[in-house]
């Protein structure tokens, strides 16, 4: 063949993501954002109508200008815990729905394709529950402050919580809704686990209040810590300690997101 007339074909240009794929893991985390964007009624609103009803039913059953712990109002003791609860619900539901949706329409093996590590993958799920959560854990203390004074005492450690919290959940979620085959399963897992844990936490009492053997019990239950730590950040005051919170946090988002990561790395239940 004459060399004129020859087709010369270019090789294919391989792009370099470096350590860390960003533009990859900034996709995945903007559709994890629109997804629950689009069933905002769902998403959003939901959960804020939710905690309005706890409200007021607690505090119309208890008097919510009874005092407690001092010259504290029950109203302003029960605020914080249910700002916190739906940040806890909101971050776990969101990552479980959505890798097992993306598992049972078989869209999973698209994110598994993508040049994004288990590391990446992890982050971004994570981070797209985190946002559900704080947004959710935001617009409720927006609503709540209509009907009560809510004064932010430390506004740092209320950051903390709420995302070691949502963080903690949205990991919870992940790990769930991989493992789960069916949505029956993250109905028991949150019936079962999270609602419980939630409302055994603290949320709607201090847990001084409680029977010594039921106190005790309370100290196992790691959302005991996330609901008082956030509590202490509005009222100034805690059932437990601060840093020990703090550092139990620390260890349970680390385990848990080590355990994600090798999920994904072994592609545990997303690869059959």
């Amino acid at each position: 063949m004459d060399q004129n007339n020859s087709i010369f074909l270019a090789s294919p240009v391989v792009r370099s993501f470096g350590k860390i794929n960003w533009r990859g893991f900034w996709t995945l985390y903007l559709a994890e954002v629109k997804r629950f964007y689009k069933m905002r009624t769902q998403a959003l609103i939901a959960p804020i109508i939710t905690t309005l009803l706890f409200f007021f039913i607690f505090t119309l059953a208890l008097d919510g200008t009874k005092e407690i712990l001092g010259d504290l109002s029950f109203s302003v003791f029960l605020a914080p815990g249910l700002i916190m609860m739906s940040i806890l619900q909101s971050s776990f539901a969101n990552t479980s729905s959505s890798i097992l949706v993306s598992k049972v329409q078989g869209n999973i093996v698209d994110t598994l394709m993508s040049p994004l590590s288990s590391i990446e993958l992890t982050a971004a799920y994570v981070a797209g529950g985190i946002t559900r959560g704080l947004l959710v854990g935001f617009l409720s203390t927006m609503t709540i402050s209509i009907f009560v004074s809510i004064h932010i005492q430390h506004f740092f450690i209320i950051l903390f919580y709420a995302l070691g919290a949502s963080m903690m959940l949205s990991l919870l979620g992940l790990i769930g809704g991989i493992w789960a085959k069916k949505f029956d399963h993250i109905a028991a897992m949150t019936n079962f686990i999270v609602v419980p844990l939630s409302f055994l936490s603290g949320t709607f009492y201090s847990i001084d209040l409680l029977p010594k053997a039921w106190e005790n019990l309370v100290w196992f239950n790691p959302f005991f810590y996330v609901i008082d730590g956030f509590r202490y950040g509005f009222i100034n005051r805690m059932d437990g300690d601060l840093w020990l919170g703090i550092l139990i946090i620390v260890i349970i988002n680390s385990i848990l997101f080590t355990v994600a990561c090798k999920i994904f790395a072994i592609g545990y239940k997303l690869k059959s």
